[in-house]
């Protein structure tokens, strides 16, 4: 057994752990999810203490992970669940790099204040053309830069912020994020293509169909048996 199993299989066992005893309290999963939100609040406003933000944030991704095992440990799926994880993880995404943006402002640096708003804006349309995609098409999986890709780089440039980490994490974020939604946009036209093609071919199918039962009909005026008149 390599070291990266054993703590991939240590990690495991501390979520499980947690989320068995959370099972226990028979907590609700939006109340878990709202309180990543708190949680990714509170980095926010450490922003500007970078390696302890990190540690806030980490605590947040605690949460992330554990309220639909949560859900799904004490049969409380339900579909609401995982529409309002789905906006909480937004506002959450949100609520990270706004502090960012503060932290940036305050240290009057424009070109990374440019930068991070433009990263916030990508990451909210990663999630956006994935849950449009998915109501046309069905799944939109493609892309690299997911939710906990980006938080994962958020993290690193955090903990690591006294060596000026946090810089290139910006720019992997805004390029990899950018690629993401670009490939999204390139799959779902593809799939739209094929969707598209079958249901013009599945009308052409049916057009010589209805113009068979249009030619059995008696036409107007005319009826299919004559009636003497009696008059």
């Amino acid at each position: 057994m390599t070291w990266t199993s054993a703590f991939g299989r240590a990690c495991r066992v501390l979520l499980y752990a947690i989320v068995r005893g959370l099972s226990l309290t028979r907590i609700s999963p939006n109340v878990l999810t709202f309180l990543g939100l708190v949680i990714n609040t509170v980095a926010a406003i450490l922003s500007h203490m970078f390696p302890y933000a990190g540690l806030v944030i980490i605590g947040a991704g605690i949460f992330d992970m554990v309220d639909g095992r949560v859900a799904r440990a004490t049969g409380q799926v339900t579909t609401f669940g995982g529409f309002f994880d789905s906006v909480i993880d937004r506002y959450s995404d949100v609520a990270l790099f706004f502090g960012l943006l503060v932290y940036y402002a305050r240290a009057n640096h424009f070109f990374y204040l440019v930068l991070v708003a433009f990263v916030m804006v990508s990451s909210v349309m990663v999630s956006y053309t994935r849950a449009r995609a998915e109501s046309l098409i069905g799944s939109c999986k493609v892309g690299f830069m997911e939710r906990p890709e980006r938080i994962v780089l958020v993290i690193i440039g955090a903990l690591f912020a006294r060596w000026h980490a946090m810089a290139p994490v910006l720019w992997v974020l805004a390029v990899l994020s950018t690629i993401t939604i670009i490939h999204r946009i390139a799959y779902t036209y593809q799939q739209t293509r094929i969707l598209d093609a079958k249901a013009a071919e599945a009308a052409a199918q049916q057009q010589p169909v209805a113009a068979a039962g249009e030619g059995n009909k008696p036409q107007a005026g005319k009826s299919s048996q004559q009636i003497p008149s009696f008059n």
